[in-house]
């Protein structure tokens, strides 16, 4: 199967410069990085695709053995980085895609050189000595809720994980994005994210890493930033003036430039 078209990969910006890779999270596609790549563009080649079930892929790929776990997702993003012959690239991934990066970079890491993890988490249930946000009661709550009507579910949700109710077209947009998606496809997804705990994971980053935080967000709270940082040996935590979940739409200036001084630095 050809993997540009099944993941609907696109790439902008100048061919000699850095492989930045932009990888959106749930019930989203790689539309939430408009905002944010043209400026990312000036100075890098910029990759951006849709997971299968996702977007404008081929939902024909989808199947709920594959895309059951975050390795399925892992996978498409080393396909692309296949196709397109990547080397040391430059991950960045949004939500859940923070940690699909990690996955797949523990997988292949001659693929990249450098991880942005936005608004992370590897684990969205509190455990003991670690908040991660939600009680298990909760996300079993949130899955029963989205499972019963997916799209009452996004409209109730999808403003809560973008905040800024004093910009209602931000969770308008977020909502319009999961009512987009593919009910079945958006369920296997869900439980993918909110049941996974990848924790463990963080101590196999041995590249640079980014951890990139919002002052408020109920999805990722500030602990888990914390917890991320410290988790991955030498790597930065920059904390946006940001509100909500998806800086990439809420705060798309100051969420390029911290990816952008990333980059350009040389370490």
């Amino acid at each position: 199967m050809d993997i540009r078209s099944r993941n609907n990969v696109s790439v902008i910006g100048p061919e000699d410069g850095p492989v930045v890779v932009l990888a959106h999270g749930f019930g989203c596609d790689q539309n939430m990085w408009r905002l944010v790549a043209p400026a990312l563009a000036e100075r890098f080649r910029v990759v951006l695709f849709d997971y299968v079930g996702s977007g404008k892929s081929d939902l024909s790929a989808w199947s709920a053995e594959r895309y059951g776990s975050l390795d399925g997702y892992a996978q498409d993003v080393l396909d692309v980085c296949e196709e397109l012959d990547l080397r040391d690239a430059v991950f960045v991934g949004h939500s859940v895609s923070a940690m699909i990066g990690v996955v797949a970079f523990a997988r292949q890491p001659e693929r990249f050189g450098k991880l942005v993890l936005l608004t992370p988490s590897p684990c969205y249930i509190d455990d003991d000595g670690y908040r991660g946000g939600f009680s298990r009661e909760d996300i079993d709550e949130l899955l029963q809720s989205l499972e019963a009507n997916y799209l009452g579910w996004s409209t109730t949700m999808a403003p809560v994980i973008m905040g800024n109710p004093d910009r209602p077209e931000l969770g308008e947009e977020l909502t319009n994005s999961f009512c987009r998606t593919d009910p079945e496809i958006a369920r296997v997804f869900a439980r993918t994210t909110f049941l996974t705990d990848s924790r463990r994971d963080l101590a196999k980053v041995t590249v640079p890493a980014l951890v990139v935080e919002c002052a408020q967000d109920v999805i990722a709270p500030r602990e888990v930033g914390a917890y991320v940082h410290a988790a991955i040996p030498g790597s930065r935590l920059v904390t946006l003036d940001a509100t909500g979940h998806c800086p990439q739409l809420s705060a798309p200036q100051a969420t390029a430039a911290a990816i952008i001084e990333f980059v350009e630095d040389v370490q």
